[in-house]
């Protein structure tokens, strides 16, 4: 799908993304999702960063239109600053001091739009010692604090793919930062700099935590926590198959269900004895170990024991309750996730293809005023794709 949204509670939002990993399409598909028009401006002669998924196959660059400029050309950075004049928002994910270099950063922007949006997405943020150092995900959560209570505390911490880092802590907030902005927009008529560091997003994942910690109720050493896998109420189960479940029985009636299903008692396993959560652990152990992953799923089916089997992302696809509710839908042969929330009134763009490199480049220009011919010696010079 292009860029003209019929439906979705951002309708009449127009975004200009500028092409970058990770957690910026990401944003822009889910504020394009909510009916906003994205705009991607790809780099010339390659296609938008994708870490690994093409671009034609990727569920964050659907609901696009894109035009391909060359940056370091100053007629290419005029073309951008041209398309911002129209937007309300513009997005990047460039190291601090990038932008500016190039002539397109907060300043000349706001220049021509004083009402635009300039969100800026980074690992570090824009300031501070670290501003300028390379990093990923697991970069980000680690010096966050995020990642230090994952896993067995024999093991070193597991890698969380890059949800905690890149999607939750930096695209979420990139996103929720620029819907708070066109908020404050309507009453003051001004745009702004909206500065999200993934390090940033990932302390605030964390505020429970620390919450707990002031309360004393969480401990800073590793695997000895509810929510660590320390409880054995509160972890994963290997199945007699090689498959999992998910054990989530924190609430004492809950609990109470899982032994039921189990068929064990409490007082052989008391849920809140923590001297005797390793033992309880590895006698829960044994007895999922007894049966299939089906087995156990079909035992505690209809219960509220909170047990569940753990899925991979090809089979959650085909699970009933996400099935029921169209959680993840076709497109083109291929599951894609759909949009989230729902609204009841403006409901979101249906998913669709993702769009490739450059396919809007002429109808974008054009619509900025250049001819037919300008746009020819644009191309013909590689100062457009």
């Amino acid at each position: 799908m292009g860029g003209n949204v019929m439906s979705g509670p951002l309708q009449g939002v127009r975004i200009i993304e500028v092409a970058a990993l990770g957690p910026v399409p990401f944003a822009g598909m889910l504020l394009a999702d909510m009916g906003a028009e994205v705009i991607r401006v790809d780099r010339v002669g390659a296609p938008a960063p994708g870490a690994g998924a093409s671009v034609e196959t990727d569920p964050r660059h659907r609901h696009r239109r894109t035009v391909a400029l060359d940056l370091k050309r100053s007629e290419g950075v005029d073309l951008l600053l041209r398309l911002a004049e129209g937007a309300d928002v513009l997005m990047e994910g460039m190291r601090p001091g990038v932008m500016e270099r190039l002539g397109a950063g907060p300043q000349p922007c706001l220049e021509r739009n004083p009402g635009l949006i300039y969100a800026r997405m980074t690992g570090w943020g824009q300031d501070g010692p670290l501003a300028q150092r390379a990093g990923h995900d697991i970069n980000y959560i680690g010096i966050a604090g995020a990642l230090h209570p994952m896993g067995p505390a024999e093991l070193p911490p597991p890698v969380p793919l890059n949800l905690v880092g890149d999607f939750g802590g930096g695209a979420m907030y990139l996103a929720f930062g620029i819907a708070c902005a066109l908020r404050e927009r309507e009453r003051s008529g001004a745009g702004q700099v909206i500065d999200a560091a993934m390090v940033d997003g990932a302390v605030s994942l964390t505020a429970m935590f620390h919450g707990m910690l002031a309360a004393g109720t969480w401990s800073d050493r590793r695997e000895s926590n509810v929510l660590d896998g320390s409880a054995h109420f509160y972890r994963t189960y290997r199945t007699s198959d090689g498959g999992f479940m998910a054990v989530g029985a924190i609430e004492p009636q809950f609990y109470a269900q899982l032994l039921s299903g189990l068929g064990v008692t409490a007082d052989d396993h008391p849920q809140h004895d923590r001297e005797r959560w390793p033992a309880s652990a590895a006698a829960f152990a044994r007895i999922f170990a007894a049966r299939t992953r089906d087995e156990w799923t079909a035992v505690f089916d209809g219960t509220d024991a909170c047990v569940t089997p753990v899925l991979s992302m090809t089979e959650a696809a085909g699970h009933p309750h996400l099935a029921a509710r169209g959680t993840l839908v076709p497109v083109a042969g291929t599951p894609q996730p759909a949009p989230a929330p729902r609204f009841s009134r403006t409901a979101a763009v249906p998913p669709g293809p993702p769009v490739g490199y450059g396919r809007h480049t002429d109808e974008l220009l054009a619509g900025l005023g250049l001819s037919i011919r300008d746009i020819e010696r644009l191309r013909a010079e590689r100062i457009v794709g």
